[in-house]
């Protein structure tokens, strides 16, 4: 489905090699100066996918989450692409995201961002590509405890980008 132009649709992570896969595409089609924004409750699954972004990008160490840290940082060679991975998680005020540097911490890299509602969002933005994680419900009602659901919407920049649109 898609809006206005832009890609907008609903994927199904039942497990977590649907995840990797998703962050595999998302890898592939990365380039400098995007946004990824992971927007969902805790625990929906934004680090996970954070983390096969970086791994997809060839980083073959630990990706910690960068809930207290606030900014993780990926160089070449060990991955293909620069990237900051932050967790905005902990910031009280929108200000707060100028504070620790972002702006400077965003030139020249790909922006994985947790939690971008607390920067201020980064929808707006053509390069971004905006992801919002939930719990998968099972067949029966109740809450899948591994499976997401994930709704993806990108900015003009991504028009056609992902091969699994």
């Amino acid at each position: 489905m898609t809006v206005a132009g832009l890609p907008r649709f609903r994927l199904e992570l039942p497990d977590l090699a649907a995840m990797q896969r998703l962050g595999e595409a998302i890898a592939s089609a990365l380039r400098v100066d995007d946004v990824i924004a992971l927007s969902g409750g805790l625990g929906a699954g934004k680090t996970t996918l954070a983390r096969a972004i970086v791994a997809a990008l060839g980083h073959s160490g630990e990706v910690p989450s960068p809930s207290f840290a606030i900014v993780e940082i990926y160089d070449p060679p060990a991955v293909r692409l620069p990237v900051v991975h932050a967790d905005f998680y902990r910031l009280e005020r929108i200000e707060e995201a100028a504070g620790i540097g972002l702006d400077d911490y965003r030139e020249g890299r790909v922006l994985i961002a947790e939690w971008p509602e607390n920067a201020g969002g980064f929808a707006e933005e053509a390069g971004c590509l905006s992801i919002g994680l939930d719990f998968m419900p099972e067949t029966s009602g109740t809450i899948s405890s591994s499976g997401r659901i994930a709704i993806v919407e990108g900015g003009r920049d991504w028009l056609g980008r992902l091969p699994c649109q």
